[in-house]
């Protein structure tokens, strides 16, 4: 499987649910915690993206936490 990344902040409710979700399905993954992590901040920022959670699987993008999507791209 691809590298798998996850940006998050601390106090972002669907960025637990992701995070909960893909541990349930056994997927690995690096998390990136826009709140102590700047340079994961102007990551985000560089690639217009203003909201957590957002995840990369490989170059994909999938932001926010969308099942269905990040199901199709995992191949669950």
């Amino acid at each position: 499987m691809e590298n798998i990344t996850v940006y998050t902040s601390t106090s972002c409710h669907y960025c637990h649910l992701l995070k909960d979700y893909l541990k349930e399905k056994n997927v690995a993954f690096d998390e990136r915690n826009i709140d102590t992590d700047s340079d994961a901040r102007a990551f985000l920022i560089k690639n217009r993206i203003m909201g957590v959670p957002a995840m990369y699987v490989g170059e994909q993008q999938i932001v926010g936490f969308d099942k269905e999507k990040i199901d199709e791209v995992l191949g669950l």
